[in-house]
Protein backbone atom coordinates (compact mmCIF):
# COMPACT_ATOMS: atom_id res chain seq x y z
CA UNK A 1 0.00 0.00 0.00
CA UNK A 2 1.49 3.31 -1.10
CA UNK A 3 1.44 6.04 1.52
CA UNK A 4 -0.17 9.25 0.18
CA UNK A 5 1.92 12.40 -0.17
CA UNK A 6 0.62 15.96 -0.50
CA UNK A 7 3.25 18.52 -1.47
CA UNK A 8 2.76 22.28 -1.57
CA UNK A 9 4.81 24.22 -4.14
CA UNK A 10 4.87 27.87 -3.01
CA UNK A 11 6.67 28.92 -6.20
CA UNK A 12 8.00 32.52 -6.27
CA UNK A 13 5.74 33.70 -3.46
CA UNK A 14 6.33 34.89 0.07
CA UNK A 15 7.81 37.56 2.29
CA UNK A 16 9.16 36.89 5.76
CA UNK A 17 5.86 38.14 7.18
CA UNK A 18 3.56 36.14 4.89
CA UNK A 19 5.67 33.00 5.31
CA UNK A 20 5.50 33.36 9.11
CA UNK A 21 1.70 33.64 8.83
CA UNK A 22 1.53 30.56 6.61
CA UNK A 23 3.75 28.59 9.01
CA UNK A 24 1.44 29.47 11.90
CA UNK A 25 -1.57 28.42 9.85
CA UNK A 26 0.02 25.08 8.96
CA UNK A 27 0.87 24.37 12.59
CA UNK A 28 -2.81 24.79 13.46
CA UNK A 29 -3.94 22.17 10.94
CA UNK A 30 -5.05 18.73 12.05
CA UNK A 31 -3.22 16.46 9.62
CA UNK A 32 -3.74 12.73 9.12
CA UNK A 33 -1.02 10.50 10.50
CA UNK A 34 -1.47 8.35 7.38
CA UNK A 35 -0.44 11.08 4.91
CA UNK A 36 3.02 12.51 4.27
CA UNK A 37 3.05 16.29 3.89
CA UNK A 38 5.77 18.48 2.36
CA UNK A 39 6.13 22.13 1.42
CA UNK A 40 8.49 23.73 -1.08
CA UNK A 41 9.14 27.39 -0.20
CA UNK A 42 11.35 29.71 -2.19
CA UNK A 43 15.04 29.14 -1.54
CA UNK A 44 15.16 32.42 0.39
CA UNK A 45 12.66 31.12 2.97
CA UNK A 46 13.77 27.48 3.38
CA UNK A 47 15.59 28.05 6.68
CA UNK A 48 12.69 30.11 8.07
CA UNK A 49 10.26 27.33 7.19
CA UNK A 50 12.50 24.59 8.57
CA UNK A 51 12.77 26.46 11.87
CA UNK A 52 9.08 27.35 11.97
CA UNK A 53 7.82 23.83 11.22
CA UNK A 54 10.25 22.02 13.51
CA UNK A 55 8.35 19.16 15.17
CA UNK A 56 5.28 19.66 12.96
CA UNK A 57 5.74 16.46 10.90
CA UNK A 58 5.93 18.42 7.65
CA UNK A 59 8.91 17.87 5.36
CA UNK A 60 10.57 20.81 3.65
CA UNK A 61 11.92 20.70 0.13
CA UNK A 62 13.49 23.00 -2.45
CA UNK A 63 11.99 24.02 -5.79
CA UNK A 64 15.17 23.48 -7.79
CA UNK A 65 18.91 22.83 -7.53
CA UNK A 66 22.07 23.14 -9.61
CA UNK A 67 23.12 20.43 -12.05
CA UNK A 68 26.32 19.97 -10.03
CA UNK A 69 25.69 18.40 -6.61
CA UNK A 70 28.60 19.94 -4.74
CA UNK A 71 29.57 23.52 -3.93
CA UNK A 72 31.58 25.40 -6.53
CA UNK A 73 31.95 28.44 -8.74
CA UNK A 74 28.40 28.71 -10.11
CA UNK A 75 27.07 32.14 -9.23
CA UNK A 76 23.39 32.30 -8.32
CA UNK A 77 22.88 28.53 -8.10
CA UNK A 78 22.26 26.35 -5.02
CA UNK A 79 23.80 22.88 -4.79
CA UNK A 80 21.86 19.84 -3.61
CA UNK A 81 24.59 19.34 -0.99
CA UNK A 82 23.79 22.81 0.39
CA UNK A 83 20.09 21.98 0.48
CA UNK A 84 20.87 18.76 2.34
CA UNK A 85 23.04 20.70 4.79
CA UNK A 86 20.20 23.18 5.39
CA UNK A 87 17.82 20.35 6.29
CA UNK A 88 15.79 19.78 3.12
CA UNK A 89 14.61 16.27 2.30
CA UNK A 90 13.17 16.67 -1.21
CA UNK A 91 13.79 18.71 -4.37
CA UNK A 92 11.44 19.42 -7.26
CA UNK A 93 13.04 18.43 -10.57
CA UNK A 94 11.82 19.39 -14.02
CA UNK A 95 8.80 21.49 -13.07
CA UNK A 96 6.98 22.58 -16.22
CA UNK A 97 7.63 26.26 -15.51
CA UNK A 98 11.35 25.57 -15.59
CA UNK A 99 11.06 23.40 -18.70
CA UNK A 100 8.85 25.81 -20.67
CA UNK A 101 9.69 29.29 -19.37
CA UNK A 102 13.37 28.79 -18.58
CA UNK A 103 14.25 26.29 -21.31
CA UNK A 104 15.35 23.45 -19.04
CA UNK A 105 16.11 20.38 -21.13
CA UNK A 106 15.61 16.69 -20.39
CA UNK A 107 19.39 16.37 -20.11
CA UNK A 108 19.51 19.06 -17.40
CA UNK A 109 16.59 17.43 -15.60
CA UNK A 110 18.47 14.13 -15.56
CA UNK A 111 21.60 15.80 -14.12
CA UNK A 112 19.55 17.51 -11.41
CA UNK A 113 17.75 14.26 -10.57
CA UNK A 114 21.12 12.52 -10.16
CA UNK A 115 22.54 15.43 -8.15
CA UNK A 116 19.62 15.33 -5.73
CA UNK A 117 19.94 11.60 -5.12
CA UNK A 118 23.73 11.75 -4.78
CA UNK A 119 23.23 14.00 -1.76
CA UNK A 120 20.73 11.68 -0.09
CA UNK A 121 17.68 13.76 -1.02
CA UNK A 122 14.53 12.61 -2.82
CA UNK A 123 13.80 14.03 -6.29
CA UNK A 124 10.19 14.80 -7.12
CA UNK A 125 10.21 14.48 -10.90
CA UNK A 126 7.58 16.54 -12.74
CA UNK A 127 6.25 15.45 -16.13
CA UNK A 128 3.37 16.75 -18.23
CA UNK A 129 2.04 17.97 -21.56
CA UNK A 130 0.86 21.33 -22.90
CA UNK A 131 -2.69 21.93 -24.13
CA UNK A 132 -1.45 21.86 -27.74
CA UNK A 133 0.18 18.47 -27.15
CA UNK A 134 -2.96 17.09 -25.48
CA UNK A 135 -5.20 18.28 -28.30
CA UNK A 136 -2.82 16.64 -30.77
CA UNK A 137 -3.18 13.33 -28.94
CA UNK A 138 0.45 13.36 -27.83
CA UNK A 139 -0.04 13.29 -24.04
CA UNK A 140 1.26 9.79 -23.38
CA UNK A 141 4.13 10.18 -25.85
CA UNK A 142 5.30 13.45 -24.28
CA UNK A 143 5.03 12.21 -20.71
CA UNK A 144 6.60 8.91 -21.67
CA UNK A 145 9.59 10.63 -23.28
CA UNK A 146 10.18 12.82 -20.21
CA UNK A 147 10.09 9.76 -17.98
CA UNK A 148 12.22 7.69 -20.36
CA UNK A 149 15.01 10.29 -20.34
CA UNK A 150 15.60 9.54 -16.65
CA UNK A 151 15.15 5.77 -16.94
CA UNK A 152 17.56 5.51 -19.89
CA UNK A 153 20.24 7.67 -18.30
CA UNK A 154 20.08 6.47 -14.69
CA UNK A 155 18.24 3.14 -14.68
CA UNK A 156 14.95 2.02 -13.17
CA UNK A 157 16.33 1.52 -9.65
CA UNK A 158 16.61 5.29 -9.07
CA UNK A 159 12.83 5.35 -8.72
CA UNK A 160 13.07 3.35 -5.49
CA UNK A 161 13.91 6.70 -3.86
CA UNK A 162 11.95 9.15 -5.99
CA UNK A 163 8.47 10.55 -6.48
CA UNK A 164 6.82 11.35 -9.82
CA UNK A 165 4.26 14.13 -10.34
CA UNK A 166 2.04 14.30 -13.41
CA UNK A 167 1.19 17.95 -13.98
CA UNK A 168 -0.71 18.73 -17.18
CA UNK A 169 0.71 22.14 -18.09
CA UNK A 170 -2.70 23.36 -19.31
CA UNK A 171 -4.14 22.83 -15.82
CA UNK A 172 -1.47 24.66 -13.80
CA UNK A 173 -2.80 27.89 -12.37
CA UNK A 174 -5.53 27.98 -15.03
CA UNK A 175 -8.41 26.81 -12.89
CA UNK A 176 -8.76 23.89 -15.30
CA UNK A 177 -8.27 20.44 -13.85
CA UNK A 178 -7.84 17.13 -15.61
CA UNK A 179 -10.84 14.96 -14.85
CA UNK A 180 -10.09 12.10 -12.46
CA UNK A 181 -10.37 9.74 -15.42
CA UNK A 182 -7.97 11.79 -17.57
CA UNK A 183 -5.46 11.96 -14.73
CA UNK A 184 -5.80 8.26 -13.94
CA UNK A 185 -5.11 7.33 -17.58
CA UNK A 186 -1.76 9.12 -17.48
CA UNK A 187 -0.85 7.89 -14.01
CA UNK A 188 -1.57 4.31 -15.09
CA UNK A 189 0.60 4.81 -18.19
CA UNK A 190 3.47 6.14 -16.06
CA UNK A 191 3.25 3.12 -13.78
CA UNK A 192 3.04 0.74 -16.75
CA UNK A 193 6.15 2.31 -18.31
CA UNK A 194 8.06 1.80 -15.08
CA UNK A 195 6.69 -1.76 -14.80
CA UNK A 196 8.23 -2.63 -18.16
CA UNK A 197 11.58 -2.31 -16.38
CA UNK A 198 10.67 -3.46 -12.85
CA UNK A 199 7.19 -4.33 -11.61
CA UNK A 200 8.14 -4.04 -7.94
CA UNK A 201 9.52 -0.52 -8.36
CA UNK A 202 6.48 0.51 -10.40
CA UNK A 203 4.06 -0.70 -7.76
CA UNK A 204 5.89 1.12 -4.98
CA UNK A 205 6.61 4.53 -6.54
CA UNK A 206 4.24 7.34 -5.62
CA UNK A 207 2.75 9.27 -8.54
CA UNK A 208 1.16 12.59 -7.60
CA UNK A 209 -1.29 14.72 -9.58
CA UNK A 210 -0.61 18.45 -9.98
CA UNK A 211 -2.79 20.98 -11.74
CA UNK A 212 -5.30 23.23 -9.95
CA UNK A 213 -5.77 20.78 -7.07
CA UNK A 214 -8.26 22.15 -4.55
CA UNK A 215 -10.13 20.82 -1.53
CA UNK A 216 -13.24 20.65 -3.72
CA UNK A 217 -11.74 18.19 -6.23
CA UNK A 218 -9.10 16.44 -4.11
CA UNK A 219 -11.22 13.55 -2.80
CA UNK A 220 -12.32 12.51 -6.29
CA UNK A 221 -8.81 12.82 -7.73
CA UNK A 222 -7.14 10.99 -4.86
CA UNK A 223 -9.73 8.22 -5.10
CA UNK A 224 -8.24 7.02 -8.39
CA UNK A 225 -6.18 3.81 -8.02
CA UNK A 226 -2.90 5.21 -9.38
CA UNK A 227 -3.06 8.71 -7.90
CA UNK A 228 -1.10 8.79 -4.65
CA UNK A 229 -1.60 12.42 -3.61
CA UNK A 230 -1.04 15.84 -5.04
CA UNK A 231 1.49 18.50 -5.98
CA UNK A 232 -0.45 21.59 -5.00
CA UNK A 233 0.32 25.08 -6.29
CA UNK A 234 -1.76 28.15 -5.44
CA UNK A 235 -3.97 26.36 -2.93
CA UNK A 236 -0.91 25.53 -0.81
CA UNK A 237 -0.53 29.24 0.01
CA UNK A 238 -3.73 29.03 2.07
CA UNK A 239 -3.13 26.92 5.17
CA UNK A 240 -6.79 25.96 5.64
CA UNK A 241 -7.25 24.95 2.01
CA UNK A 242 -3.97 23.01 2.00
CA UNK A 243 -4.91 21.28 5.26
CA UNK A 244 -8.24 20.22 3.74
CA UNK A 245 -6.42 18.78 0.71
CA UNK A 246 -4.08 16.86 3.01
CA UNK A 247 -7.04 15.46 4.93
CA UNK A 248 -8.70 14.44 1.64
CA UNK A 249 -5.64 12.31 0.86
CA UNK A 250 -6.18 10.42 4.08
CA UNK A 251 -9.91 9.86 3.66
Amino acid sequence: MRRPLVAGNWKMHGTRASVAELINGLREQVLSADVDVAVFPSCLHIVQVLDGLRGANVEVGAQDCAVDPMQGALTGEVAASQLQDAGCSLVLVGHSERRLLLGETDAEVVRKFAAVQSCGLIPLLCVGETLEQREAGKTLAVVGAQLASVIEALGIDVFVRAVVAYEPVWAIGSGLTASPEQAQEVHAAIRAQLAEQNVEVACAVRVLYGGSVKAANAVELFGMPDIDGGLVGGASLNADEFGAICRAAGS
